[in-house]
């Protein structure tokens, strides 16, 4: 049987889920842009909710990693499901502590981590967030939200008690429960009971499935990160329920969150600690230099309470008495990388250890340290715990056992202190202690959004493709233990346990050859580079190329059946043919056969009113250029498939609607727009291209992450690049397409050198990047080509761009192509002052083995003179 999610994802690969409401996005706080993945869960459900054969009551689960915005699903849902005609939201978990954390989320507008917009407007009406006790008067115009603990909501379901839920509360009205943590709800479903035990149905998960079923309109929504799918039980219960998994694995390598690196040390603990300090502090003060205003904290984990106390009580002594001489004496005990680059920082600021330590005793004083140990202090805590990244929160170090397994929301922490060094795992089982870490671990690498420029990711990981830049102590979680091969060992396992598989993540190094380095065009030869820059809004006259150029692909209902005999042993299944019939048209094409229906598709949009979409393209004069002008909609390639060899005009309205849909919602996340300059500017070469090295997640099968020389690599396209004077680095570990490129390339080089005095190749890691001419579309070709040819007063250098790019991404990276081939007519070299050599300028078209190789030909041949 397959999961719920798989059934959607068939539906998306042929385009036919929902799409994502604009309100949803409107009435979040815009401090959280949503993420693909969350578009994804908001698309997934809505797909299912307005399915005609959607089970009712409905229940389903949200199986997705700690950090990835559980929370915020639940906003964007409540906002949704108010517009369906949900007014009662009934929120509750196992802990206390969540409870009050998520109130905070939900109705504190002041709190930075409050969810919603500042006024939220649906269906023309500005709706208020109300916190209730019950629904009997609840407020049918605003979001009413009721927050519980499983264990409360027990004892007032089943214990009467004044203002109080009831079941009668969940008789006349729907109600959509919203459970955090769900795994705690399966206490019944996931073990095998007594005979007692099934008598004894009043439970938990009973009292939650007692008001589940007494509306079938009402709502089960799930949410968790750790659903024991390895239990059968637990599976067949959720495999027609999870509507989208997005486990931790995805989310890691999906660079969302932290990286996380093992510190290990044969110090002592105390020693260790101090060691976090100075890497804090270190960090901090990278954070600084880059004008970010973030404070990171450090958990010190102990096995016990009395030692956790203990400890907390011994560094806060030692903090208050550390010298310099005692910093230095430490840090010399740690031979590692992170520690080497803290010290040559400190050294090169002119930061003595005497400096250091008056630093660290003010940050991490008594005030600045707080134990979460605490019952009577849990609810309280855990909003301060909450709020650790606002400016006036004092804390830089938390000292805790288990209080902060489950709901603990942090992004600014960036290390773990493990206060004992016991190992419980045995030879073949894990601890649930070790497990518990991993899962710790897997909490505090929330990623910490910032960003330095405005092209970079502002919540995902920047400097995974430069493993060795200083910035990356800005986006790694260091975990400190002790000196113990064996305890990582079974940590690491944890780690694949909980979804980290980080076994899978290997380091290549992109390494330049020191004869490359010794090349005159290395030491003195430019490399030119276009900037970005805003265009004036009168001077937008087309839809951006990413927009324009995508293929929209439509699959009408084509009535495909199929019959299965479920009690027979078999897999095979008898599937009813249907011919259906697959037809390209432009929006122009269309228009120019049936302007009504394009137009009537038109208006179903509110986006595309004349007097809003005057706004982003004020040269428009009227709806029917902005519909058949190529450099419009006009452009717009849709993809139907149907039965029909010709679409019918409702096929082609239906097609045309969800397409339109699409466009409206790219175009409604515009701010600006921009172009590339036609002017390209020097940079030193030596400056732009150094050695690097680079993550890459599981490579295999001689794709990308594999080396050109490697046994998995096809033999034609197998090179050892380190014995090549032509390649500037040592090895080249791009994607397959690249690889062939690469071996295509050799074989002209001797005919190049026939021409040019100096002929280099140079794969593009990530170092340079250009923007298009029509929107200021970023693109980071693979490889650029230098050819120079020696003058009696100089040089002439051109410099050619290539994309070696695979079927799937020939359609959808067309403008890339465009721009390629536009360069040598409109890029212009600024020289610098004094040059008289001579530079130009050029691309060419993709390097594409089945559908390019006509013009790549002709154009490497040109090049060779032949």
């Amino acid at each position: 049987m397959a999961f719920l999610y798989e059934e959607i994802d068939v539906l998306r690969k042929h385009e036919l889920t929902a799409t994502l409401p604009k309100y949803i996005g409107e009435n979040l706080n815009p401090r959280f842009e949503l993420r693909p993945y969350q578009i994804a869960a908001f698309e997934n459900f809505i797909t299912h909710f307005e399915s005609k054969k959607r089970p009712r009551p409905l229940q389903v689960l949200f199986h997705m990693a700690t950090g990835s915005g559980k929370t915020l699903i639940m906003a964007g849902l409540m906002l949704y499901l108010y517009a369906q005609g949900y007014r009662n939201f009934l929120f509750f978990v196992n802990l206390s502590n969540i409870v009050e954390k998520t109130k905070e989320n939900f109705l504190n507008a002041a709190s930075t981590k409050y969810l919603f917009a500042d006024s939220i407007m649906l269906n023309g009406e500005q709706v208020p967030v109300k916190s209730v006790e019950n629904f009997q008067y609840a407020d049918q115009n605003a979001i009413n939200i009721c927050f519980a603990t499983i264990q409360g909501l027990h004892t007032d379901i089943w214990m009467a008690k004044e203002n109080a839920m009831s079941l009668e509360d969940f008789e006349s009205q729907k109600v959509v429960l919203l459970s955090d943590e769900a795994h705690h709800l399966n206490v019944d479903t996931k073990k095998k009971k007594t005979a007692a035990e099934e008598d004894d149905h009043i439970s938990w998960e009973n009292t939650v499935q007692a008001i589940f079923g007494r509306n079938c309109e009402n709502l089960l929504l799930e949410f968790t990160a750790t659903c024991d799918l390895a239990n059968p039980r637990i599976k067949a219960e959720y495999e027609p329920k999870i509507v989208f998994d997005y486990p931790l694995s995805k989310f890691y390598n999906d660079k969302y969150s932290k990286d996380i690196v093992t510190f290990r040390s044969d110090a002592t603990i105390m020693e260790r600690a101090l060691m976090a300090v100075v890497i804090s502090q270190y960090r901090m003060k990278v954070f600084q230099d880059n004008r970010r205003s973030v404070k990171p904290v450090i958990l010190f984990k102990a096995a016990k309470i009395a030692e956790s106390k203990e400890f907390m009580a011994d560094f806060i002594d030692r903090v208050k008495k550390l010298t310099g001489a005692e910093i230095k004496e430490v840090c010399a005990k740690a031979n590692n990388e992170v520690m080497a680059q803290a010290l040559a920082y400190f050294e090169e600021n002119h930061i003595p250890f005497d400096t250091l330590a008056t630093e660290i005793r003010d940050d991490f004083s008594e005030e600045h340290c707080v134990s979460v140990n605490d019952d009577k202090d849990a609810v309280s805590n855990q909003i301060l715990l909450n709020s650790l990244e606002d400016a006036d929160n004092p804390y830089r170090a938390i000292f805790e056992v288990k209080k902060l397994d489950e709901g603990w929301d942090v992004l600014n922490l960036f290390d773990i202190v493990r206060l004992y060094e016991t190992r419980q795992s045995g030879s073949k089982k894990l601890s649930p202690s070790t497990i518990a870490e991993a899962q710790l671990i897997g909490r505090g690498a929330r990623y910490c959004p910032f960003r330095l420029d405005d092209e970079q990711p502002k919540f995902q990981r920047k400097y995974d493709d430069d493993t060795k830049s200083s910035l990356r102590i800005l986006e790694t979680l260091y975990y400190h233990c002790q000196n113990d091969h064996r305890y990582v060992t079974e940590l690491k396992g944890a780690l694949r346990e909980i979804g980290l598989d980080k076994d899978k993540v290997v380091q290549r190094d992109y390494i330049l050859k020191d004869s490359f380095k010794e090349e005159k065009l290395y030491k003195e030869g430019k490399i030119f580079l276009n900037r970005r820059d805003k265009k004036k809004r009168d001077d937008v006259r087309n839809l951006t190329p990413t927009i324009r150029d995508d293929i929209y692909r439509y699959e009408a209902v084509t009535g495909q059946t199929g019959l299965d005999d479920v009690m027979k042993e078999t897999n095979s299944a008898a599937d009813a043919k249907v011919k259906t019939t697959v037809k390209r048209l432009t929006v122009k094409e269309i228009a120019a056969d049936n302007y009504a229906v394009v137009h009537k598709a038109l208006l179903k949009q509110p986006f595309f009113k004349f007097k809003t979409i005057s706004k982003y393209f004020p040269n428009i004069n009227t709806i029917r250029e902005f519909i058949t002008s190529e450099e419009y909609l006009g452009g717009v390639k849709i993809e139907i498939k149907s039965r029909e060899e010709n679409p019918s005009s409702q096929t082609l309205y239906n097609a045309l609607y969800y397409v339109l849909e699409k466009i409206a919602t790219s175009l409604s996340t515009i701010e600006d727009a921009y172009y590339g300059t036609k002017e390209f500017y020097a940079e030193d070469i030596r400056h732009v291209f150094k050695n690097k090295s680079v993550n890459y997640t599981d490579p295999h099968d001689g794709g990308i992450g594999i080396s050109q020389n490697a046994p998995s690599v096809k033999k034609d396209w197998k090179i050892d690049l380190s014995a090549e004077d032509w390649f500037a680095y040592t090895d080249n570990f791009g994607t397959s397409e690249e690889k062939a490129f690469v071996a295509y390339f050799k074989d002209y080089v001797e005919d190049l050198r026939k021409i040019y005095n100096k002929v280099f190749l140079v794969r593009n890691e990530r170092v340079f990047h250009l923007y298009s001419f029509e929107d200021g579309e970023r693109f980071e070709p693979d490889y650029v080509l230098f050819l120079q040819k020696d003058k009696t007063d100089g040089y002439e250098q051109i410099q050619i761009f290539i994309e070696p790019k695979g079927n799937g991404l020939l359609d959808k990276d067309a403008w890339k192509e465009e721009f390629l081939l536009q360069l040598e007519e409109k890029a212009k070299a600024v020289k610098i002052y004094a040059d008289d050599n001579k530079y130009r300028i050029c691309g060419f078209h993709f390097f594409n083995q089945e559908h390019r190789m006509k013009e790549f030909d002709a154009e490497f041949a040109a090049l060779a003179g032949k």
